[in-house]
């Protein structure tokens, strides 16, 4: 008869307040946010390739403010030497608007997954980096697309009499996407300045005493990653860099003079501190007689 006993329904396990779980947990966990995420980007591509006409427009217009666009047609005109470059033109848009878009999302489904294993002063500090990093590089961003067409017009002015400017779709648009992309990204360095202070890898002292250094590597890196290397690029990408630098160097500044370092900072990593006011072993002290009685009233 116990075998005919009908068991009652499992019990899903209660989830552990740590996040701990078995490997396979994280793993279908993965996969599903993976998934979440995967199909928010696939929404905001296809709203991306409804509104491919106006945001390529938006795209474009840095070149049409210059006149080496209308030598051609008398237009501002692009030209294509392949087949499906413009329909890959219209899903490399599209899947920009797409990430764009769905990013709440997927930054969500990452925030997800990775805060149950972070303590509270690491939550906090994640939503502050994210809180100032997405307006940095949208910051970043939006300069790089004022300063395009004065860019633009800078380089295409060399070009000598008689000759007519062919700048392929493909060509124009992997320069704007790395014009955003570097923008976006370097407005990101002077927090993870901050950030490595905050965790302790990287001291004011340090970074002040490499200012000069610093400023003139940040010159060098503008004239560098800019894909056309000119000036003007060059000093509208180091000029904010060294006000935000200059930023990020005051807030480490005020925060070790609010925090200063604790009484034995100055001692080297490989120092060994004195545990005891004596030189007597441990197994010496106090409480080995006591022990010894202990043990010997057990017999």
């Amino acid at each position: 008869m116990a075998l005919l006993k009908r068991s009652g329904p499992k019990r899903k396990p209660e989830p552990d307040p740590e996040g701990r779980m078995p490997l396979m947990e994280h793993l279908r966990e993965l996969r599903n946010r993976l998934l979440i995420a995967l199909a928010a980007v696939v929404v905001g591509l296809i709203i991306g390739w409804i509104v491919f006409d106006p945001v390529w427009a938006v795209l474009k217009a840095p070149y049409c403010s210059t006149a080496q666009s209308h030598q051609l047609t008398g237009e501002c005109s692009l030209t294509y030497n392949s087949i499906f470059s413009s329909f890959f033109l219209t899903l490399k848009v599209s899947l920009m608007v797409g990430l764009v878009l769905s990013s709440p999302a997927w930054l969500y489904q990452i925030w997800a997954f990775v805060t149950p294993a972070l303590y509270r002063t690491e939550k906090r500090y994640t939503v502050l980096f994210l809180a100032l990093a997405i307006p940095l590089f949208a910051l970043g961003a939006g300069l790089s697309y004022v300063i395009m067409d004065t860019a633009l017009g800078f380089l295409l002015g060399f070009s000598v009499d008689g000759s007519v400017a062919t700048i392929s779709i493909d060509e124009y648009l992997d320069y704007v996407l790395i014009m955003l992309l570097i923008f976006g990204v370097s407005f990101e360095l002077p927090l993870l300045l901050v950030f490595l202070n905050i965790i302790g890898v990287l001291s004011h002292e340090a970074v002040a005493k490499h200012r000069r250094l610093v400023i003139f590597l940040m010159f060098v890196f503008g004239a560098v990653v800019t894909p056309g290397g000119d000036p003007i690029t060059m000093m509208a990408l180091a000029a904010p860099m060294i006000l935000l630098f200059a930023a990020a160097e005051l807030f480490m500044y005020l925060r070790e003079k609010r925090n200063p370092a604790s009484e034995f900072g100055h001692l080297s990593d490989d120092e060994a501190s004195p545990l005891t006011g004596d030189d007597t072993p441990l197994d010496d002290g106090p409480d080995a007689p006591r022990a010894e009685e202990d043990s010997g009233s057990g017999r």
